[in-house]
């Protein structure tokens, strides 16, 4: 039996590819080796940017694998790190994922795709929460989705677990492109190479800030920043990479990032 998760890398991007026939679900054992790979992602200096992908065209990732439930996976069981499918939970996940959505898109799936910062779909992608057709619910998304699109399609999604086409999904703003599906790869690639070039610490405080900000006022939130109570925006302004900026600005060239 071929490994349910395949990585690579290339330079500072990691691809992990979700791969388990027919649907790519996800059971206990797949979740907690996600966690592993992308806690490994998260403090691996020479990483800067993931990629999450499914293999095939027709799924992308059906989430919740019901038929390890109905074998004995306990749907409240152990995820391991970072949570069902490694992500939505991980701590201090302070660099870029990309989600490339390559089939149906549904469940634990979607919540998966809305754990990355970005979204790009291929165009006969569809998406869904079904939960509540087998009487459970989509406790992520319950909790991410309706900070992310209009509360009323949110809704509508999780009472009634119909399907969206990716041209709506885009229409409502959580995916960020539609791409034929013989570019999408590439144009997944293309972004992550443009994001692994870019500054690492500057990243870093973004996804801290944005992260941390969800829960407070604005006020509190900037009151934090300017005096550096983000542990990534007290790295950011006392780091090189800070100076560098400055530097190559008035240089006129290019800035050489090292992250420190």
């Amino acid at each position: 039996m071929s490994d349910p998760i395949r990585t690579r890398h290339d330079g500072g991007v990691l691809e992990v590819v979700i791969d388990r026939p027919k649907a790519n679900a996800i059971d206990l054992a797949t979740s907690r080796a996600m966690g592993l790979i992308f806690r490994d992602f998260r403090d691996d200096p020479e990483l800067r940017v993931a990629i999450v992908t499914g293999a095939g065209e027709k799924f992308f990732c059906a989430g919740w694998d019901l038929k390890a439930a109905a074998s004995g996976d306990a749907v409240d069981g152990d995820y391991g790190v970072g949570g069902f499918g490694g992500l939505q939970e991980l701590r201090d996940l302070n660099k870029p994922v990309i989600c490339a959505v390559n089939g149906i898109c549904c469940g634990g799936g979607l919540e998966i795709a809305l754990s990355a910062d970005l979204i790009l779909a291929a165009e006969h992608v569809t998406f869904a929460l079904p939960e509540i057709r087998s009487g459970t619910v989509a406790d992520a998304a319950s909790i991410k989705l309706p900070k992310r699109i209009p509360y009323h399609i949110a809704m509508d999604m999780l009472l009634t677990g119909r399907w969206l086409d990716v041209h709506e999904a885009h229409r409502w703003g959580f995916v960020n492109e539609i791409l034929p599906a013989n570019r999408l790869m590439e144009r997944v690639w293309e972004l992550a190479r443009l994001l692994a070039s870019g500054p690492p610490l500057v990243y870093a405080a973004i996804k801290e800030i944005v992260r941390e900000a969800e829960g407070s006022t604005f006020q509190t939130a900037m009151n934090k920043i300017t005096k550096r109570q983000f542990a990534t925006v007290d790295r950011l302004y006392s780091s090189e990479d800070q100076l560098e900026g400055a530097r190559a600005f008035a240089e006129k060239r290019n800035p050489i990032w090292k992250g420190q």
